[in-house]
C-alpha cells in the first residue's frame, strides 16, 4: 500500500500541473539519522534566481491571476477580483510543501510548474495584505520520500535543505526586514521547516519580536500540557493575538481520522494543535474557501455544478469547519452543507484516491490551504493590524 501511495502521490502531481490545481505532498515522516553529510554549496539569496516570490523579482511567481468565481446555493455567480495591498506595513515569508518531482533526493533550484503552481494555491493570496516573500529551497523530493517510505531510510541531505531555508530567513532579514513584523507561513513539508526554524534559530533570539504569527498547516505539532506552548509559542486564541501559532489538519466530518494516520496525531497527554481560522477571525464555523477550478488529478474542470472560466471558485454557506478531538486525535472537520435541490454541486474535491480508493488517513491534506485560504489571509490582516498597534507607543 505504501508503494501504491507515493507512486499516486506523484502521479496526483504530474497531472496537477496546471497552473491552478493543488498539490500533492506527504505525511509527516521521522527522518533517520544520516551517518555523514555530503558536501554541498550554500545559496546566495541576494540573487533574485533563487526566489519564487520577492518584492525585487520581475518574473514573481505570485503575480499571477487570482480572479475567482463565487457560486451561490442558487446557481447564481459573481466574479471576484483579487487587489493585491499598496504598501502594505507587513510582511509574509513562505516555505512551500513537497511538491518536486525532480528524479533525486533533495530538488534542484529550478522551479518547475509544480513549484509554481503550489504558490498560486497556498501563497499568493495573501498579497492582499503582505508584501511576499517565498524562497525556492532543495526540498526532499517526492521521489525521496517513496523511497524512504519503502525502505525507511533516507538519502536526502537534510542539511542542506535547512541551510536553503534559513539562509534564505536571515538574506530576508538582514536586506528586506527592516524592524517589519512578519507572518511565517507553511504547509506540510513547509511546515516542518517553520518549526525548525522556530526550533533551532528564532525562538529567543531578537528575531521572535518580529512574529506576527506563524500559520504552519497540514504537519502535526503537539501542546506542551505544562507550558501551553507548542513550537515554543502560544497557540492562537483569537485574531489579535499575535507571535502565536495557528495550525490545523483538515478531514470530512464524516470521516474522523484512522488510528494509524499520522495526522492530527496527539502524543499521550500532549494534544495536537488545531484552530479553526474560521472562528479566530469572528466568523464562527463558516470557511471562505479558494477552491481550484481544476480537477485533481485530471486535466477536466471539476464539477461544482456551475461551469466558470476563473482559476478559483468560491462556495459561500456551503462549509463549515469545527476543531474535533477524541482519544488518539485533534483536527479540523470540515462538514459539508449540501442540498440536493440545488443546482450548485454537493462536494468538494481533496481526497488522495488511489485505484478508486479513498485513503482515509490522508484526509482532505491536499486542501488543507485551500479550504480557509479567505480566513487565513483576514486572520494575516487583523494579527498584522494588532502587531503594528502594539509597537506605537501610546
Amino acid at each position: 500500500m505504501l508503494k501504491k501511495l507515493l507512486i499516486g502521490a506523484a502521479a496526483l502531481v504530474l497531472s496537477s500541473c496546471a497552473k491552478d490545481a493543488p498539490k500533492v505532498d506527504e505525511t509527516p515522516v521521522t527522518e533517520p539519522a544520516a551517518a555523514e553529510t555530503p558536501d554541498f554549496e550554500h545559496n546566495d539569496y541576494a540573487d533574485m534566481a533563487n526566489w519564487l516570490c520577492h518584492p525585487d523579482k520581475t518574473d514573481d511567481a505570485c503575480a499571477v491571476d487570482l480572479t475567482a468565481t463565487a457560486i451561490s446555493a442558487d446557481g447564481t455567480t459573481s466574479i471576484i477580483p483579487f487587489t493585491p495591498a499598496v504598501e502594505p506595513a507587513f510582511d509574509c515569508f513562505y516555505i512551500y510543501p513537497t511538491v518536486s518531482f525532480d528524479p533525486t533526493p533533495n530538488s534542484d533550484m529550478t522551479p518547475g510548474p509544480e513549484e509554481l503552481n503550489v504558490v498560486a494555491n497556498q501563497f499568493a493570496r495573501y498579497g492582499e495584505s503582505c508584501r511576499l516573500f517565498a524562497p525556492i529551497y532543495r526540498q526532499r523530493t517526492l521521489l525521496e520520500l517513496r523511497t524512504q517510505m519503502m525502505t525507511g531510510q533516507s538519502t536526502a541531505n537534510a542539511e542542506m535543505r535547512y541551510a536553503d531555508v534559513i539562509d534564505s530567513w536571515n538574506n530576508y532579514i538582514k536586506s528586506q526586514n527592516n524592524g517589519r513584523g512578519v507572518v511565517l507561513i507553511g504547509h506540510s513539508q513547509g511546515a516542518g521547516m517553520i518549526y525548525d526554524m522556530l526550533d533551532t534559530d528564532i525562538i529567543g533570539s531578537p528575531d521572535q519580536a518580529k512574529l506576527i504569527a506563524v500559520h504552519a498547516i497540514g504537519f502535526p505539532t503537539t501542546l506542551d500540557p505544562v507550558t501551553g506552548k507548542a513550537a515554543g509559542l502560544p497557540v492562537c486564541k483569537s485574531g489579535s493575538e499575535t507571535g502565536c501559532l495557528v495550525s490545523f489538519e483538515s478531514f470530512r466530518a464524516t470521516n474522523a481520522p484512522p488510528v494509524a494516520s499520522r495526522f492530527g496525531l496527539a502524543d499521550g497527554d500532549r494534544r495536537a494543535v488545531c484552530n479553526n481560522p474560521a472562528a479566530l477571525t469572528g466568523n464562527g464555523s463558516a470557511l471562505n474557501a479558494y477552491m481550484p477550478r481544476q480537477s485533481l488529478g485530471r486535466t477536466e474542470p471539476n464539477d461544482y455544478g456551475v461551469t466558470v472560466d476563473t482559476p478559483f471558485v468560491l462556495l459561500p454557506g456551503l462549509l463549515t469547519a469545527t476543531c474535533e478531538t477524541n482519544d488518539t486525535h485533534d483536527w479540523l472537520s470540515i462538514a459539508i452543507n449540501a442540498d440536493p435541490a440545488d443546482p450548485r454541486a454537493d462536494d468538494i474535491p481533496g481526497d488522495v484516491v488511489i485505484n478508486g480508493e479513498v485513503l482515509a488517513d490522508w484526509g482532505l491534506h491536499l486542501v488543507d490551504v485551500n479550504l480557509a485560504m479567505g480566513n487565513l489571509v483576514e486572520l494575516a490582516k487583523t494579527e498584522g493590524a494588532a502587531w503594528q498597534a502594539a509597537q506605537t507607543p501610546e
